[in-house]
C-alpha cells in the first residue's frame, strides 16, 4: 500500500485578470464610474428602467454597471453620458486618492487588492433624495431657509462660504 503525505494547502496567489482584483472583486474604478453613473441618474429622478429603456438594457445590467459588477465600454459610455445629460469627464470625476492605482494596467501584475475605499457619503440613498428633494423647492427663498436650517442644525466648526 503506497504512504500518501498529507501535504498542507498552500494559498495560491492569484493574479487579476480582465481589470479585476486578484480576489476577483469588481475594479475600483469601475465601482466608482458606477457610483456616478447611479448618483446622476438618482439626482434626474430616473429609475434604472428607464435608463435601461434608452440604452437598450434591462434594469439588472444598469444594476451591475453601478455596481461596478460589469464594466462599461467606451461606447457605452458615450451613451450614458448622453442619456444623463454630463461630459464623459463626469464618470471619473471626484475620484478617491489612490483608487487610480487600481487601473488594469496596474492590476495585471497585482497580487494583492488595493486598499478598501470608504463610501462617499454623496453616494447615499438618503443624500441623494436630500438633494433632489431640495432642488424640486421652487421657490429660491424657501430654498436658502431650508440650507441655512440644515447648516444651523450641524455641527459648528464646519467651514462657512
Amino acid at each position: 500500500m503506497a504512504q500518501t503525505s498529507a501535504s498542507p494547502i498552500v494559498p495560491v496567489s492569484r493574479r487579476a485578470s480582465r481589470g479585476r482584483t486578484p480576489s476577483g472583486r469588481p475594479n475600483p474604478i469601475d465601482v466608482h464610474v458606477g457610483a456616478r453613473v447611479r448618483l446622476r441618474r438618482t439626482l434626474l429622478g430616473m429609475s434604472q428602467e428607464r435608463l435601461g429603456e434608452a440604452l437598450g438594457l434591462t434594469f439588472q445590467q444598469v444594476q451591475k454597471y453601478e455596481r461596478g459588477a460589469n464594466r462599461i465600454g467606451a461606447s457605452r459610455l458615450f451613451d450614458l453620458s448622453r442619456v444623463l445629460d454630463v461630459p464623459i469627464s463626469y464618470f471619473f470625476e471626484d475620484m478617491a486618492e489612490g483608487v487610480e492605482t487600481a487601473s488594469p494596467r496596474h492590476m495585471v501584475r497585482a497580487t494583492e487588492d488595493p486598499p478598501e475605499v470608504e463610501d462617499n457619503v454623496m453616494s447615499q440613498r438618503e443624500t441623494l433624495e436630500l438633494v433632489r428633494a431640495y432642488y424640486r423647492i421652487s421657490d429660491p427663498q424657501v430654498r436658502r431657509h431650508v440650507y441655512d436650517l440644515a447648516k444651523a442644525l450641524g455641527p459648528s466648526g464646519e467651514k462657512a462660504d
